[in-house]
């Protein structure tokens, strides 16, 4: 009777933890750069004696959808948006290297380039990009930033840097929403990556589709718990006949 039990008890658990990742990807889909995470399981036949019959549901290697968001047009100086598969470079509250799509910067008073998390935005040399005071900064689709003061030419303060991950060596979304390299290394500057300014890139979250995977993955669970019920009952009536014929 644990069979059932236990085999019940993983695709319940599978069920719920899609149930949480989805509802996860459709609580951001108004959130800007956001990239809708997948969730992936596999059947694993349960090894030991006797015959091979119960398969287990285990979580299999999940990523992320890295199809572009929608493009929304601001005009907006300080708004970017990544082209093709280029990622902004900014640095973790952790100190390390980090990567965003979300391209709605700021500048901090301290005259820092920011992204809309307060995160320093980093240069093609890997450090903060510090602004003048009271600078009207522009933004140029190689990721140069250019700061005019008091009427004064323009001036290339820094250049936002561009990275675009390589299949040697793909991003992975970090506990606090930020992408890094699978080799933990920086990724090098893309010269030859571009960004579109005056625009910001929409979540790729589909929220039909997702309403849709909610919806069936809580059939899923009901019926892993209808099972777990069933087992519940036979038991009852195994124990009530074990009383009788005892």
């Amino acid at each position: 009777m644990d069979h059932i039990i236990y085999t019940s008890m993983t695709g319940a658990g599978a069920a719920a933890h899609r149930q949480a990742v989805l509802a996860h990807n459709l609580a951001n889909v108004s959130t800007e750069g956001f990239r809708a995470q997948l969730s992936a399981f596999r059947s694993v036949p349960l090894q030991g004696d006797g015959a091979k019959t119960r398969v287990f549901a285990l979580e299999a290697t999940s990523g992320h959808l890295g199809t572009p968001g929608p493009v929304q047009r601001t005009e907006r100086n300080l708004d970017a948006m990544a082209a093709g598969n280029a990622w902004f470079a900014v640095q973790g509250l952790d100190g390390t290297e980090a990567y965003t799509r979300a391209g709605s910067f700021e500048v901090s008073p301290t005259g820092q380039l920011l992204t809309p998390g307060g995160l320093a935005v980093l240069s093609d040399g890997g450090v903060p990009i510090d602004l003048p005071a009271g600078a009207d900064v522009s933004l140029g689709a190689d990721g140069s930033v250019s700061a005019r003061v008091a009427g004064r030419p323009a001036q290339t303060v820094g250049r936002i840097k561009l990275a675009t991950p390589t299949p040697e060596d793909p991003l992975q979304r970090g506990d606090d929403g930020l992408f890094r390299s699978a080799s933990g290394n920086p990724l090098a500057h893309d010269a030859n990556a571009r960004m579109l300014a005056g625009a910001v890139e929409g979540s790729n979250v589909n929220p039909v589709d997702c309403l849709v995977a909610l919806i069936a993955a809580a059939h899923q669970f009901e019926q892993q718990i209808r099972l777990l019920q069933t087992a519940e009952a036979d038991d009852k009536s195994a124990s009530q006949l074990l009383g009788l014929t005892g």
